[in-house]
């Protein structure tokens, strides 16, 4: 399936590139999320319409993206979840309860934007996770979770 990229994609390309990708991906995840459009003589004189209407949108996601990454840089996140005697939580802290603590604390964190790279928190301590805020930013956020009494 060809498909001309509306907005940057990471691992496949940025905005214009017209890419080859499988029909379920495109018609799954592409399409539906407005990522590309089918790459038919109408859709292409269209896209070249609007071309720097999409990139000055992408240039303003990309800046934006960076000042919230310039927010995110000497901050630790504090969690405070229940707790057996061995530091072992009962339950664990996933992505949700991540994006959440850090919107009650004043920045706006969405869940598709935390990044867990060995799954959910299950002890007490320091952790490291990854906010994903733009294609090209990548923040790492220091979680601490403080057992619950």
């Amino acid at each position: 399936m060809d498909v001309i990229l509306l907005q940057k994609v990471a691992n496949l390309g940025n905005i214009g590139d017209r890419v080859k990708v499988r029909s379920g991906y495109g018609r799954n995840f592409l399409l539906p999320q407005g990522k590309a459009t089918l790459a038919t003589a109408d859709n292409v004189a269209r896209f070249e319409a609007r071309r720097a209407e999409l990139e000055k949108a992408a240039r303003e996601h990309l800046s934006s993206a960076e000042e919230r990454a310039g927010a995110f840089k000497d901050y630790k996140l504090v969690i405070r979840a229940k707790a057996g005697t061995e530091g072992k939580l009962f339950g664990s802290i996933g992505t949700a309860d991540i994006a959440e603590a850090a919107t009650r604390e004043g920045f706006k964190v969405e869940r598709s934007e935390v990044r867990l790279p060995n799954g959910s928190l299950r002890t007490v301590g320091e952790h490291v996770v990854a906010l994903h805020l733009h294609a090209d930013i990548d923040v790492p956020l220091q979680v601490t979770i403080v057992a619950e009494e």
